[in-house]
């Protein structure tokens, strides 16, 4: 785990603030290599599969040329969701580190754990709290200005 990675992450997130989405951010490593990065496009583009880390995976793919990651590391800022969780583990992503928790929709830790579920063919190692403090803020600042206006 390298917490140059989580900051790339925060970038991203802070490229979605600017654009007035949800301000998650991504990046997948391999082999010591950012290998793709985004951030959440779900306005941009009106579609609800457009997370962070979906957009990241696809263009992780794309550049790999594999339908598999399995020698790939996800930061995130943000827990996943049980969507963006079973995009990970179809992906075989190897480990997912991720920065806040999402008592709401977290599906890492916070609200059910998809990745210990011991049906599942793959099971990603994992680690949050990466940045957790830095990584909250953008989101509270975000969702505050929201309510503001």
């Amino acid at each position: 785990m390298k917490p140059e990675y989580m900051e790339l992450a925060l970038k991203e997130a802070m490229k979605a603030y600017k654009e007035d989405e949800v301000p998650v951010g991504a990046v997948l490593v391999c082999d010591d290599k950012v290998i793709a990065k985004a951030h959440n496009k779900k306005e941009k583009k009106k579609n609800p599969l457009c997370h962070a880390e979906i957009e990241t995976i696809k263009k992780g793919i794309k550049r790999l040329d594999s339908k598999y990651l399995d020698n790939c590391d996800l930061y995130v800022t943000l827990e996943p969701c049980a969507m963006c969780a079973g995009a990970i583990i179809q992906a075989r992503i190897r480990n997912v580190y991720y920065g806040a928790y999402d008592p709401k929709s977290g599906s890492v830790e916070s609200v059910i754990r998809i990745f210990d579920e011991k049906k599942f063919n793959h099971h990603p190692l994992y680690k949050g709290g990466i940045m957790k403090d830095e990584c909250a803020k953008i989101l509270q600042d975000y969702f505050s200005n929201k309510r503001q206006k």
